[in-house]
């Protein structure tokens, strides 16, 4: 999928996310770098507003696959290393 493409759905989808426990929402990997293949997933990464359960997370990711119609790798601040997390959010493109 194309970045503008990814960004339109999930801006549009913004409140049911934001009602799923969302706070925050950006895009990286290949599809922030506008480099995605047609057998890419979309890799997101979000903040959710506390507290966080394993379903809430499902919920989100299959909800996010639903709207976009490939596979998503959602990924929580919180879970990544401080070196990783920098490189990630240097390219992230924000979407809320």
């Amino acid at each position: 999928m194309m970045r503008n493409e990814v960004l339109s759905i999930l801006t549009n989808h913004w409140l049911v996310l934001k009602e799923l426990g969302l706070q925050s929402l950006a895009v990286f990997g290949s599809v922030a770098r506008d480099q995605a293949r047609p057998d890419s997933d979309v890799d997101i990464l979000v903040e959710f507003q506390l507290p966080v359960t394993f379903d809430r997370y499902m919920d989100v990711k299959f909800y996010l696959e639903d709207q976009l119609g490939v596979p998503v790798d959602l990924v929580t601040r919180r879970s990544l290393k401080s070196d990783l997390r920098e490189a990630i959010e240097a390219e992230a493109v924000r979407v809320a």
